[in-house]
């Protein structure tokens, strides 16, 4: 079965607080999830690109048992992935804290005209000829 065809393992609510938690707050949340659910759950979200890393917060609370009685060989790869070293600190910020800000464009030379101020036309100003 293709993973993208996979049911999450737990309702909608429960997959949308722990899109939202912190990686601090996320353990707490994933303890009260049984053994083999928490398993599934880390194999349905590691798969994901957006929830990657929430995946693996779960999978290192999981045993390598569980990981691969829910997903064979991929749960032993992530149960050692998730044990690594080196990895980004997954308890220290939140997983949105990566998004990239986005900035609006402003017209063109209103910077030069203290920030807002909108300029004189250029008659006025005299700077056209008549």
């Amino acid at each position: 079965m293709p993973f993208e065809d996979d049911v999450c393992p737990v309702g909608d609510e429960l997959l949308g607080e722990l899109y939202r938690k912190s990686k601090l707050g996320l353990a707490g949340l994933v303890a009260t999830i049984t053994p083999s659910t928490r398993a599934m759950l880390a194999l349905f979200c590691y798969r994901r690109s957006h929830l990657h890393e929430i995946g693996l917060a779960i999978a290192a609370s999981c045993s390598e048992e569980d990981l691969m009685m829910s997903g064979g060989r991929l749960g032993a790869a992530l149960f050692a992935r998730s044990r690594e070293e080196g990895l980004p600190a997954v308890a220290a910020a939140p997983h949105h804290s990566t998004r990239r800000t986005i900035r609006l464009a402003t017209p063109l030379g209103l910077a030069e005209f203290g920030g807002g101020a909108r300029p004189e036309p250029l008659e006025a100003a005299g700077a056209l000829p008549d």
